[in-house]
């Protein structure tokens, strides 16, 4: 028997879950706005070193100014210096991280061969704020000999991603959704706020870390959340458009950050963006998949009368009709006695070993982790080794979101009609041979080589936007969660490692493409041995999950569970055709 027949009874996804779903939906944006927060906050505009005096003059090549801010947005970071000259007399040849007092010089030329005398910036930089007024950089000098502390931030953030996947994932199959729920976010607005106001780049970077547990604790959940909540024929779409709900945190972000250039009042706006959410959240019901899973039938029996009552329907549906009848020594049923009254059953406690307890789900578990890896790997790959597409950097990073859509559209689809599986398998094996093409093709055909890397960066993207439900759809209920946060663990690993796989384009320009091509190529292959789980109810134990893909699930024949048997079957039917 199996929790699913609810949803053929009180529809896939009527009044009651719609609610529920959008505002689950609405926090997740904030999710995909402090991950991506950080490309504003760490930006770094051109400087040079200050000079004692006030400037008058300034040469750049053959251009001329009479102040630093007009010659600025024509530097190049890898040009030459600035060439100021003082009120004083004094003149000077700014660079980035060192300056040069020239000794006894005739005239005020750009080239100059006699004697200077070499200093250090000690700390004291001028700034362009022609398109960054205030940056963490700028506030704190994170430049030259400090540079590495501006680059340590997003690596840092991403380490927290990964603590929070994992522990959160873990607290939330043994507390509880809704709590993780709240709980993160909560501590999404009072952390992204607080980041606001640090007084210095530590508390910054520490703030930062725990803001990146709480925000991937909330979007390891909110999967798991949803996927509970809406039937099988509607699954696929819940599922996938949490990932457009991310794209659109991220367009927001661009949106924001052309708007607002100060970054503490940047990154309080983002922090009130979904503030409202925390208004209703703590009127969220826990799933009645936990709820049945943890024995706790009488609320599971209250939530069913809600969702009823909700979607103006008639309440019918027992929660003792979900299970397989066991009858007491005097012949009430579990659901029937009071809490007190019920036997004790002893809680197994479970882990991350569980994943891993039986060859046949070991195997499964290491497939998994590895389309993790490989899609968020290939996606930073693909995105940081693509041309730049120059022009408004505000706009640039509002396509980026805005180009995931279409390949949540085609995941959803395809999901829907040939199956999970037969969707991730093809897509790998597709980005694996674009990438494997790009190596061929000749240097001069810049065309043909970009839009070979935007097939590959489509088509991780359908693997990658499709891995949650399915990770979700392999698991039983009481390790779901804890699945999918190992999971996106696995993913923060891809995230971190990428930027190593990009800097190999020293060693050979296509070694980074190389190796992505290999990878996705294999997993897509390995992809192939997994069950298929379209039209497949969720399962609920680790029995139930190891027999997926396997031999027709054993039907229960006792005649209290012959109607949500049929049910079940009903549900499939309709899924699959």
């Amino acid at each position: 028997m199996t929790v699913e027949r609810m949803f053929d009874e009180y529809g896939h996804f009527k009044r009651f879950q719609a609610c529920l779903y959008f505002a689950a939906v609405f926090q997740a944006t904030s999710c995909g706005i402090h991950y991506l927060a950080s490309v504003f906050l760490v930006e770094t505009p051109n400087f040079v070193c200050s000079v004692p005096g006030n400037i008058t003059d300034v040469l750049y090549g053959n251009i001329t100014g009479s102040s630093l801010e007009s010659v600025f947005p024509v530097i190049k970071p890898a040009g030459g210096p600035l060439v100021v000259r003082t009120s004083e007399g004094e003149q000077w040849e700014l660079s980035r991280c060192r300056s040069a007092l020239r000794i006894n010089p005739q005239d005020f030329t750009y080239d100059y061969y006699g004697n200077k005398t070499m200093k250090d910036c000690s700390g004291n930089f001028v700034y362009d704020h022609t398109e960054v007024h205030n940056s963490i950089v700028t506030d704190w000098d994170l430049v030259c000999e400090k540079e590495w502390l501006a680059k340590l931030c997003q690596p840092t953030f991403m380490l927290g991603v990964l603590v929070g996947a994992l522990l959160f994932g873990d607290i939330a199959d043994r507390i509880g959704r809704v709590k993780i729920l709240m709980i993160t976010s909560l501590c999404q607005f009072a952390l992204g706020v607080a980041v606001a106001f640090s007084l210095n780049y530590y508390f910054f970077v520490v703030l930062r870390f725990l803001l990146a547990m709480a925000s991937s604790g909330y979007l390891v959940v909110v999967f798991v959340y949803v996927t509970e909540f809406t039937g099988s024929k509607v699954r696929t779409w819940t599922s996938m458009h949490i990932h457009a709900a991310f794209a659109v945190g991220i367009m927001v972000v661009a949106l924001t950050g052309y708007l607002v250039r100060v970054w503490w009042i940047y990154q309080i706006i983002l922090s009130i963006c979904t503030s409202p959410f925390l208004l209703f959240c703590w009127k969220f019901p826990e799933t009645p998949f936990y709820l049945m899973a943890k024995g706790r039938y009488q609320e599971a029996q209250a939530l069913l009368d809600t969702i009823a009552r909700f979607n103006g329907l008639e309440c019918r549906l027992k929660a003792e009709d979900l299970l397989e009848p066991m009858k007491s020594e005097n012949g009430k049923t579990l659901l029937e006695k009071e809490e007190g009254e019920r036997p004790a059953q002893p809680e197994k406690k479970l882990s991350i070993l569980d994943l891993f307890c039986s060859w046949r789900m070991a195997g499964r578990t290491c497939t998994v982790w590895a389309i993790w890896f490989i899609g968020s790997l290939g996606y930073y790959v693909f995105s940081l080794g693509s041309v730049n597409l120059g022009g408004n950097q505000y706009v640039n990073l509002f396509l980026a979101g805005a180009v995931e859509l279409p390949s949540y559209l085609v995941g959803c689809f395809a999901m829907d009609r040939i199956g999970r599986k037969k969707t991730c398998a093809p897509a790998l094996l597709l980005a694996g041979v674009a990438c494997m093409i790009i190596i061929v093709v000749p240097a001069e055909i810049d065309s043909l080589a970009i839009a070979l890397s935007m097939i590959g960066k489509f088509a991780v993207a359908i693997a990658f936007g499709l891995i949650y439900l399915y990770t979700c759809e392999l698991y039983p209920t009481v390790i779901r969660t804890l699945a999918v946060g190992s999971g996106s663990m696995m993913c923060r690993v891809g995230s971190i490692v990428a930027p190593f796989c990009v800097y190999l384009v020293d060693v050979w320009v296509y070694l980074p493409q190389l190796i992505v091509g290999i990878l996705a190529f294999a997993i897509g292959v390995l992809t192939l041995l997994l069950p298929e789980t379209l039209g497949e109810p969720l399962p609920t134990t680790l029995e139930e999950a190891e027999s997926l893909g396997s031999s027709p699930r054993k039907k229960n024949s006792s005649p209290g569970n012959k109607d949500a048997g049929d049910g079940m079957e009903l549900n499939q039917h309709e899924a699959k055709a």
